[in-house]
């Protein structure tokens, strides 16, 4: 199998992260597969722009392939992104050179707001996609021709790839590598670079304790704190209300209006993602995960699982569990 070609599109003002991210992972699958041997090749990665140096945020340079100098086949084309992206009218020469490449490329796609160049290039009209939270509202406002995904990770349509803000970007590397290479390599690669399980696209940007602004009242956070810390003990509202100082039914309207969801709600997604890193665990037991996960029995869990990720805890383990330890 030859090396396939990654190019990195930096446009200035650019995230780091949003090029270097999904670079490390491209350079750590080449490395686990050449260390491999077996003929496959992995990956070549090159961070190409309009000049030879590009100026990225933080004020820090980074040299760069010209477009113009650009030569051979192109597997794969990311396009980084920052926050400013969002205000910008990109260059009209790098916008054309992204449409008579995008027929010739196997697979194109953007991380974070990199989706505007690309829709600013007209390459997501019609196509599903996604970007940083913070961006959804104004991609979806200033191209209505883009099908926008609110709270994915990533989004895959045909051959184009977007993902979310700058570390989803990560994620859609270990996507892409598994797509070429398959499953343990994927999980190799998260391993070595010491990440979370590559998770599929549709889960949400967030995490439960992230999905809403930090509560104001001092003992709605202190409860928030305690069930993310020991979702494995009982959470029930009547003892959630005693820890903080209320009556049920007062905490229960008052977590409500703070937090955005019931406390049942909000106890039963922290779970389900602690289930979820249980589950990476190799020899990791669906019993053992429902209990120290503080469902208690396997169908309940079961029951979760589906209600939050459409998916049951045998098949979740199936597709993300890490790959044995390294002795």
């Amino acid at each position: 199998m030859s090396t396939r070609t990654v190019c990195l599109l930096a446009l200035p003002g650019v995230q780091a992260l949003d090029l270097f991210g999904p670079m490390e992972v491209f350079e750590a699958a080449t490395h686990h597969i050449r260390s491999r041997g077996g003929g496959a090749d992995g990956y070549r990665t090159r961070i190409v722009s309009s000049e030879r140096s590009v100026l990225m945020a933080g004020r820090v340079t980074v040299s760069a392939t010209p477009l113009s100098t650009l030569r051979g086949p192109i597997d794969t084309l990311l396009v980084g992104g920052a926050l400013s992206f969002i205000d910008r009218t990109f260059n009209a020469a790098v916008l054309r050179w992204l449409r008579r490449r995008e027929p010739r490329t196997r697979r194109i796609g953007s991380i974070c707001t990199g989706a505007f160049v690309l829709a600013q290039a007209g390459l997501l009209a019609g196509r599903r996609a996604t970007t940083h939270w913070m961006a959804v509202r104004e991609l979806q406002e200033r191209h209505p021709d883009v099908v926008v995904e609110a709270d994915a990770l990533y989004v895959v349509d045909g051959s184009l790839y977007t993902s979310a803000g700058v570390s989803a970007g990560i994620d859609l590397a270990l996507a892409l590598v598994e797509q070429d290479h398959g499953q343990e390599v994927a999980l190799a690669v998260a391993r070595m670079l010491v990440v979370f399980l590559n998770r599929p696209g549709g889960q949400s940007q967030f995490s439960a304790a992230l999905q809403h602004p930090m509560p104001g009242c001092d003992a709605i956070r202190r409860v928030l704190a305690q069930i993310v810390e020991r979702p494995g003990e009982d959470h029930r509202v009547t003892l959630l209300a005693k820890r903080a100082g209320m009556s049920p039914r007062h905490f229960a309207r008052v977590f409500k209006n703070q937090v955005g969801e019931t406390p049942a709600r909000y106890v039963r997604r922290v779970r389900v993602e602690r289930a979820q890193g249980l589950l990476g665990q190799p020899g990791a037991r669906v019993e053992t995960v429902a209990e120290r996960s503080g469902f208690g029995t396997s169908d309940l869990l079961r029951r979760a699982f589906l209600r939050e990720l459409g998916i049951t805890p045998l098949a979740y383990r199936r597709r993300f569990q890490r790959a044995p330890q390294i002795q």
